[in-house]
C-alpha cells in the first residue's frame, strides 16, 4: 500500500471512531475503504456473487443479500463475481447505544453467533433497504443538528425490515462442533491483534470472557478446544499474550506499564508476574537485551 492510500485509510478510520459512525458506498471500480473490522458492527447491501465464511458457517450469495457483522465474530469474503455495488455502514456499540431501544436490537439473531448474518433479497426488499442507505448518505452530509439520533433510526429500521426477511438457506457447516468452536474461538484470539494504542487495552482475554462472547458455556469451550488441539483454552490465551507483549517489548517506546496496561494487566506487578511464569524472564530483561 502506498503513502496515500496509507493517509486515506487513517483518516477513515480516525473519522469513524470519533464520530461512531460511517456510511458509504461500495463500488469495485474503486479503492474503496480499509478498517479495522474488530471494532465495529456493520451492515452491507452488496448485490453480486460471493462466498462468506462467518463464525462456523460458510454462505453462498447469488444477486443482493444483506449482511450483518458483529466485530467480536470472525468473517471473510471470497467475491466470486468480478462487478458488485451496494452501501455499508460501520458503527461503534456506543453509538447505537446512546438509543434506548438499540441494546435490545444488538441482541437480534443475526448479531450472534448461532444466528443468521446474510439474508437474500427480493427486489422489492432491495429498493427499500438502498433507499434507506440513500437517506443516511444524505443525512451524513448534512448539516442537521439531530442528525445523528435520524441515522440510528435508519440502523433500527434496516434491523426490523430485516428481521421481518427469511434468512438464507445456503449454509454449509462444518460436522464436528468441537472443531467449529474451537476454530472460532483461535480466530476471535487472533483477531485482537496486533495492540496498536495503550488507550484500546485488551478486552476478551479469559476463558470466560471468551465464552460469553461465543454465546457458549466455558467448560464446552474449554472441553472443546483441549479436545481439537490438546491444549487449553488459557494456554493458547496466554501463549498469544506472551507473544504480543514481546513485539511490543522489542518493537515500542512504551514504558512496561504502559505495555502490562495495554495487554489487561490492571497493575505492571501481575503482567511482571505472568509474563515470569510463562517464559522464565521478566520483561525488562527482554528489552534490555535487544539494545
Amino acid at each position: 500500500m502506498d503513502k496515500e492510500r496509507k493517509a486515506h485509510a487513517s483518516d477513515f478510520n480516525t473519522e469513524l471512531k470519533l464520530k461512531g459512525f460511517k456510511v458509504y458506498e461500495v463500488d469495485n471500480d474503486a479503492s474503496g475503504h480499509e478498517y479495522s473490522r474488530k471494532d465495529f458492527y456493520k451492515i452491507n447491501i452488496t448485490t453480486g456473487k460471493f462466498i462468506f465464511h462467518y463464525a462456523d458457517k460458510s454462505v453462498e450469495t447469488e444477486d443482493t443479500f444483506l449482511f450483518f457483522a458483529n466485530p467480536h465474530i470472525p468473517y471473510s469474503c471470497e467475491a466470486i463475481s468480478s462487478k458488485h455495488r451496494g452501501y455499508t455502514c460501520l458503527f461503534t456499540d456506543e453509538f447505537l447505544k446512546l438509543s434506548d431501544r438499540s441494546e435490545t436490537l444488538l441482541q437480534s439473531p443475526f448479531f450472534k453467533i448461532g444466528g443468521t448474518p446474510i439474508f437474500e433479497l427480493n427486489k422489492k426488499q432491495k429498493e427499500t433497504i438502498i433507499e434507506i442507505f440513500k437517506k443516511m448518505l444524505a443525512e451524513q452530509a448534512s448539516d442537521y443538528a439531530f442528525k445523528d439520533d435520524l441515522i440510528r433510526n435508519y440502523i433500527q429500521l434496516i434491523i426490523h425490515e430485516a428481521l421481518k426477511m427469511q434468512p438464507s438457506e445456503r449454509y454449509s457447516e462444518q460436522k464436528n462442533a468441537a472443531q467449529r468452536i474451537t476454530t472460532v474461538f483461535l480466530e476471535l484470539l487472533e483477531r485482537q491483534f496486533p495492540i496498536e494504542s495503550t488507550s484500546q487495552p485488551l478486552q476478551i482475554k479469559t476463558a470466560q470472557d471468551f465464552a460469553k462472547h461465543l454465546s457458549v458455556h466455558v467448560n464446552y469451550l474449554n472441553s472443546s478446544v483441549k479436545e481439537i488441539t490438546g491444549k487449553p483454552t488459557t494456554a493458547h490465551i496466554a501463549e498469544r499474550i506472551v507473544t504480543e507483549a514481546k513485539a511490543l517489548l522489542l518493537h515500542t517506546n512504551w514504558n512496561i506499564a504502559e505495555i502490562a496496561y495495554s495487554l489487561g494487566f490492571e497493575y505492571p506487578t501481575y503482567f511482571n508476574n505472568f509474563f515470569k511464569k510463562n517464559t522464565g524472564l521478566i520483561p525488562k530483561s527482554v528489552r534490555v537485551a535487544h539494545l
